[in-house]
């Protein structure tokens, strides 16, 4: 199990990513824009980078919806290895079985 503060500023970051979402992608896309000056594209980018850290998507951490943990966790079940195993194994994974040939 994993610490609960690293759990929950992991959540808090999310909710700063949903936050922000808008207003960072609006100002990424003027910042790409070539048409502008190189003095209006460094205000953008001096605005950008006002935005709080925590509200860029890279800083996210994928983790184990029941443990918290940060390694081997698959996407599509939102579970570490050693956590698909366990309820696989007891069954409590509808559609996974044991694989044999």
């Amino acid at each position: 199990m994993a610490k609960l503060s690293s759990i929950q500023k992991n959540s808090n970051r999310l909710k700063l990513i949903e936050k922000f979402s808008n207003r960072r992608k609006s100002l990424k896309d003027k910042v790409m824009n070539k048409d502008l000056s190189i003095e209006d594209r460094i205000k953008i980018q001096n605005k950008l980078n006002d935005l709080p850290r925590n509200s860029s998507s890279i800083r996210y951490r994928n983790r184990c919806k029941l443990t918290g943990r940060t390694r081997g966790v698959y996407r599509k079940f939102g579970l570490s290895r050693i956590k698909i195993r366990e309820l696989s194994m007891s069954g409590d994974l509808p559609g996974v079985v044991k694989s044999s040939w």
